[in-house]
C-alpha cells in the first residue's frame, strides 16, 4: 500500500463503482478524502465506508457539468483540508445506444457536458490549487474507447477521446509546475453503468466477458489500484499517459 498520510484526495463520481473504490483506496493509504458525487445517497454511503475503515472523508454534492458547483467543490476541499494533492476526475455518464445519425442533439450535449466539459472544469479549478502549493497528481477516467471506437456509441466515444486529449494537453502545460496528469482507460467494468446496460441479465455479462482474453470483466478495485499507483510517487515519471486496463482486449 502507498503512503499517502497527510495528503488530500478528491474523487468525483465517488458514490459508486470505480469512484467509490478509488475513494476507499486513497483512504486506506492514509489520505483524507473528498467524496464528490451528484447523488447524496451514494456519496454518503462511500463516506460511511471510509469512516468505518478508520479514514477521514467528507461528502460534497456536485454536478461536474456546472462550473459554479465545481468551483465550490474545490473551495470546500481547500477550506476543509487546506490543500489538494490528488484528484481523480471520474464522474461520467453513458450515452444511449444509437448509430451516429440516429442520436439526438440533446443526448450529445449532455454526454459531452458531463464526460468532457466536466473533466475540463475539474482540471480548471484543481490545477491552480496545485500550482500554488507546488505540485500534485491528477488522474482522469477515460476509457478504452478513448483509443478506439465501438459502434452505436458515437457520443460516448467522442467524449472519451476528448478526455484523453485534455489529459495530454494538461500534462505538458503543467509539468514544470510539478503536476502530473494521466488517464486510466478501462474496458467494461462491473459497475452500475454496466447493470443499466445489461438490465441485470447475467447472460449478457457472460457474452461480454467471452470477448476478453481473460474471460472476465474488470473489477472496480482493479481500476482504483491503478489510479492510486498513478498518483503515488512510485509513478513519479509517468505524465500524459493513457493507461489501458482491458485484459488484452485492444491487442486481439
Amino acid at each position: 500500500m502507498y503512503d499517502m498520510n497527510g495528503k488530500v484526495a478528491l474523487v468525483t463520481g465517488a458514490g459508486a463503482g470505480i469512484g467509490s473504490s478509488s475513494a476507499l483506496t486513497f483512504a486506506r493509504a492514509g489520505a483524507r478524502v473528498v467524496v464528490a458525487d451528484i447523488s447524496p445517497e451514494g456519496g454518503g454511503e462511500t463516506v460511511e465506508l471510509i469512516r468505518e475503515a478508520g479514514g477521514e472523508a467528507i461528502f460534497v454534492h456536485v454536478d461536474v457539468a456546472q462550473a459554479d458547483l465545481v468551483e465550490a467543490m474545490i473551495r470546500t476541499t481547500v477550506g476543509t483540508f487546506g490543500r489538494l494533492d490528488y484528484a481523480h476526475n471520474n464522474a461520467g455518464i453513458e450515452s444511449p445506444m444509437a448509430k451516429l445519425a440516429d442520436g439526438s442533439e440533446e443526448d450529445f450535449d449532455r454526454v459531452l457536458a458531463v464526460n468532457l466539459k466536466g473533466v475540463w472544469l475539474c482540471l480548471k479549478y484543481e490545477i491552480p490549487v496545485m500550482v500554488q502549493q507546488g505540485g500534485g497528481a491528477i488522474v482522469n477516467t477515460a476509457s478504452i474507447v478513448s483509443l478506439l471506437a465501438q459502434p452505436d456509441m458515437a457520443c460516448y466515444v467522442a467524449s472519451k477521446h476528448g478526455v484523453a486529449g485534455l489529459t495530454r494537453a494538461a500534462a505538458i502545460e503543467y509539468a514544470e509546475a510539478g503536476i502530473r496528469v494521466n488517464a486510466v482507460c478501462p474496458a467494461i467494468v462491473k459497475t452500475p453503468m454496466l447493470e443499466r446496460f445489461t438490465k441485470g441479465d447475467p447472460k449478457i455479462t457472460e457474452e461480454l466477458s467471452a470477448n476478453y482474453p481473460l474471460k472476465r470483466l474488470i473489477e472496480p478495485q482493479e481500476v482504483a489500484d491503478a489510479v492510486a499507483w498513478l498518483c503515488s510517487d512510485r509513478a513519479s515519471y509517468l505524465n500524459g499517459h493513457a493507461l489501458v486496463i482491458d485484459g488484452g482486449f485492444s491487442v486481439v
